[in-house]
């Protein structure tokens, strides 16, 4: 026993030694896999070899500008310009970069992609195979895109109406209110002036010569980064990227790439907004700080914890309070913001039910300086330690499966905002010193750091009609609360609890096992009866899925319930589960990765969950409570009922969800029993009774559900568990399936124009299909090369050469169930003034391809990505998940190479050709075209 005090002595000695030795001005420790280097004309590269998707590299170019450096008579060419850079370059003219990457199937929009910000604008090519060259062609994209746009005139000229339609899709009440609270969010700088859309007075005139000199004054080597991630050889790149970007030489005596700080307000700022087409209120309250943009210390990485840990519990909190009938605002939360490249913001949105602005921002300010005031339990704080370090401990297994995307967001923030792209598992070192020292007082002075009294800013959406918060309420309610001796300490009831608690579970056995050698899984048929099928697939590690699956849905229900069953879903997620509520089951869930949670949909019900490897038992008792022991609260229900009249009231302005409701009107009737619009009587049917009733006749019973896991667990570990979470479950020995409760359109072809009261005056196009079609993999690959080739000829035709809408959406589907037919969807925006000519070419290019004109190289591009698609996929964990319930549940071998290669390798344009007439003839169609009414 005195050998046991002596070493523990020792041992807490030794760590209290080594938490003193942390240096808080100590450098973070840089991530060694990533190689960065700066070429003598001052442009930067990085290069980060990973094998994620193989044999493909992502390439990205991060130029250091944006709208801010605009000039008055540039607003909007930051923007313009990178709509340009995909149209001509010197060694790719006209759209030679696009069609160059899409021979190898990579995909504008997806794949291939831009976007423009205040401070920066960034350019990606993502998975471009490795092979034919195409690392030298990539790069040399990059190169164009860094110094040799071509921005030909007549280019230049085409894009003026892209970008305006662009404009005209974005602009909704939502939006204008966020552009008129701008002059106060940012204080009245430059950045109020310089949303990155600008102005489209400024885009349809402006001079040639305009955009070149934003294009030669910004764009340069001094300014711009480019990012190199893939499966590679590093050495090869790197030498590449030293040859070639060397080239390009450096511009003498450039302008000073400036930096708009916002200025310090003393008195709170405040805007309240309001538009025609906004129907309920939001409230931001914010408290703008300067950024640290100097080279980050252990110091900014306790501060960036602080950060998290502050904001995440003010959010739990408020989330806390939300759940109680009488809380005055439907939810709410607190986060730490970037407000521009020099400034934070640390932000509070509010969203307050019905006429409750005022009591809303006072309780939520009342959380607010309750953790001011008397700051956080030990419990509390205790619990965000455990979610960072599993946090940690997840990434660091997961480090080398990282996206593409994820890691370039980390070499972005390293080039534009200084941040050290650290090495996860040396920084969770320096995390764990952190969180033993971490005390209630120092997370409390941390959020005071942030709540003060000065560079407040007040945003109040505000609807007609309605006691809108004032600046004079709002400065009353502060002063009012805090000053207020009468608030007390918040009070974690919470303490010591596990999720199966006060749960007694008789486990069952696993009476038979069952290897399948030609997709490599075991099949497990347990004493309940219910089947599991498993695969162990480890292409993304630490990262297992499970999903159960039964046939019947709501199409099992009476007419009467289906307003009930649509909120099945919502209320099982909001009443927790077990003898927790939600906000509890957080608490439980503390520092595990884990989920189960119920879909009820029109023709199945299911339960989905996830987790990491460690955490599969803690996703088998979700799962095993599921069906169990679910739990029904009577509050969040109420809560929920006050959500959907808030939906609804939002629905009465809001321009897409009148023209959704329009739709399904037209197409079904006003008083289908099946196709109802989520009106008040809608919602009067909901019933707290036959939400649980529908939930316990659906979910009660798992005797046919089907279940499958996949992922990094394996069959060993996995064994045991089943036998005491799954085999457990009682089962009722039955057996059901779906019903045909589909619903016909009320004719068979509707060609209707509807007419809306618009404050931004466009039009939108909803063109349509259905038809009879057998379902199988050949048909499904030519529905979507069908909406695939579609989206290529519309994005060449309607937006390029017309210069007639921002994008066409195109949707192309083949169900099985509840029978074979397929759908295609055509939808768009555009100017009010080209809308006929623009739904006469949607009409004249699906002729075209019920006549055979099909491109070559459009059908091949398509083929290509498909065949690019299967090659990803299957390093992707949900592929198992895929091969499972294709396998047992739609009875073939997705990796079987006769359902996916050898079909793709065979379709031509004689196939598709046909497919497309024997679609199209005699389908069922509509057209609605939703117009601005004068």
């Amino acid at each position: 026993m005195k050998k046991i005090i002596i070493t523990i002595y020792i041992l807490l000695i030794s760590m209290n030694v080594f938490a003193q030795t942390l240096d808080i001005n100590q450098s973070l420790p840089e991530n060694q896999r990533v190689k960065k280097g700066v070429l003598k004309n001052g442009m930067t590269y990085y290069i980060y070899k990973t094998d994620v998707v193989k044999n493909a590299a992502s390439y990205y170019i991060i130029q250091n500008v944006g709208s801010i450096l605009e000039n008055e008579d540039q607003l909007g060419l930051a923007h313009f310009l990178e709509h340009m850079a995909f149209n001509g370059t010197k060694n790719y003219p006209g759209k030679g970069v696009l069609t160059t990457l899409q021979k190898y199937g990579a995909v504008f929009g997806d794949d291939i992609n831009a976007h423009t910000a205040f401070d920066e604008t960034v350019y990606n090519m993502n998975n471009i195979p490795t092979k034919d060259g195409m690392i030298d062609k990539s790069l040399l994209i990059l190169h164009d895109w860094a110094n040799e746009l071509s921005l030909e005139e007549n280019e230049i000229d085409a894009e003026r109406g892209v970008v305006t339609e662009e404009k005209r899709t974005r602009n909704n009440g939502q939006m204008r209110v966020i552009l008129n609270s701008l002059p106060e969010m940012y204080v009245g700088s430059k950045y109020a002036d310089r949303v990155p859309i600008g102005s489209m007075d400024i885009v349809a005139n402006f001079k040639y010569k305009t955009l070149r000199d934003y294009y030669h004054d910004w764009y340069r080597t001094d300014l711009q980064a480019i990012a190199v991630i893939g499966d590679f050889d590093e050495k090869e790149i790197e030498q590449k990227i030293i040859k070639l970007f060397s080239k390009i030489p450096a511009v003498k005596n450039p302008k000073e790439r400036f930096y708009v700080t916002i200025p310090e307000n003393e008195e709170m700022l405040y805007k309240l907004s309001m538009d025609k087409e906004v129907s309920t209120s939001s409230i931001n309250f914010n408290i703008h700080s300067n950024k640290n943009l100097k080279d980050e210390t252990v110091l900014d990485l306790k501060n960036s914890l602080l950060d998290n840990i502050f904001t995440s519990l003010l959010s739990k909190r408020f989330n806390e309070y939300s759940q109680k009938t009488d809380a005055p605002f439907l939810m709410a939360f607190s986060g730490i913001k970037s407000l521009s490249r020099t400034e934070n913001n640390f932000t509070t949105y509010i969203s307050p039910k019905s006429n409750q602005q005022q009591d809303a921002f006072k309780t939520a300010l009342q959380i607010i300086n309750k953790a001011v005031k008397f700051g956080f339990t030990q419990s509390e704080i205790d619990r965000e330690i455990a979610i960072l370090s599993n946090y940690y401990e997840t990434q660091i297994s997961q480090e080398k499966t990282f996206p593409h995307s994820a890691i370039e967001t980390s070499i972005e923030m390293n080039y534009l905002e200084n941040e050290t792209f650290t090495d996860a598992k040396a920084e969770y070192e320096i995390a764990k010193l952190i969180f033993q020292q971490l005390s209630v007082k120092q997370v409390q002075d941390h959020l005071k750091k942030y709540y003060t009294n000065e560079n407040r800013v007040l945003l109040v959406t505000g609807v007609e009609g309605r006691n809108n918060l004032s600046k004079k309420d709002a400065l009353h309610i502060i002063n009012e609360v805090e000053n207020d001796k009468t608030l007390q300490p918040y009070v974690d009831a919470f303490s010591g609890k596990t999720l199966l608690s006060d749960t007694t579970i008789k486990p069952g056995k696993i009476v038979s096992e069952t290897e399948n050698k030609e997709i490599e899984a075991t099949t497990f048929v347990l004493s309940n009866g219910i089947n599991v099928h498993h695969k162990y697939y480890d292409k993304e590690v630490n990262s297992v899925q499970l999903l159960a699956v039964s046939f019947g849905g709501t199409s099992l229900l009476n007419d009467e319930d289906l307003p009930s069953a649509s909120q099945v879903q919502a209320l099982s997620y909001m009443s927790g589960v077990g003898d927790y509520k939600a906000t509890d089951l957080i608490k439980v869930l503390a520092g595990k990765t884990a989920s189960a949670g119920i879909t009820l949909s029109g023709l199945s019900e299911s339960v989905t969950g996830s987790s990491t490897t460690k955490d599969v038992e803690t996703m088998l008792q979700l799962t095993y409570l599921r069906f169990v022991k679910p739990r029904f609260d009577k509050d969040s229900y109420e809560v929920l009922i006050h959500n959907a009249k808030n939906i609804r009231e939002v629905s009465k302005k809001n321009i897409q969800i009148r023209m959704m409701d329009s739709v399904s009107v037209t197409l079904y009737g006003k008083n289908n029993p099946k196709e109802r619009i989520q009106d008040d009587a809608y919602i009067q049917d909901i019933s707290f009774e036959k939400i649980k009733k529908i939930y316990l006749d659906r979910f009660n019973d798992a005797s046919d559900f089907e279940f499958f896991i996949t992922g990094d667990v394996k069959k060993e570990d996995l064994k045991p568990l089943l036998e005491k979470y799954i085999a457990s479950i009682p089962t009722k020995n039955t057996k059901e399936t779906w019903k045909d409760n589909s619903v016909s359109w009320v004719q068979k072809n509707i060609d209707k124009d509807i007419y809306l009261k618009m404050e931004d005056p466009k039009t939108s196009v909803n063109i349509s299909y259905k038809n009879d079609v057998k379902w199988g993999s050949k048909n499904q690959y030519l529905m979507s090369s069908l909406q695939d080739i579609l989206k290529l000829r519309f994005t060449e035709t309607l937006r390029e050469e017309e210069g007639g809408t921002y994008g066409a959406n195109v949707y192309g589907m083949l169900y099985k169930r509840p029978k074979n037919e397929a759908r295609l969807m055509i939808m768009f925006d555009c100017n009010p003034e080209k809308a006929e000519k623009l739904i006469s070419i949607v009409h004249r290019e699906i002729d075209k391809i019920k006549q055979g004109e099909i491109s070559s190289t459009d059908l091949e591009k398509t083929l290509t990505n498909y065949k690019k698609q299967l090659a990803e996929r299957v390093e992707k964990n949900d592929y198992a998940q895929k091969l499972l319930y294709n396998y047992f549940v739609e009875g073939k071998n997705i990796s079987d190479p006769k359902y996916n290669i050898e079909i793709l390798n065979s379709l031509t344009k004689k196939d598709l050709q046909d497919f497309t007439n024997e679609f199209i003839q005699d389908a069922k169609s509509y057209e609605i075209v939703f117009k601005p009414k004068k």
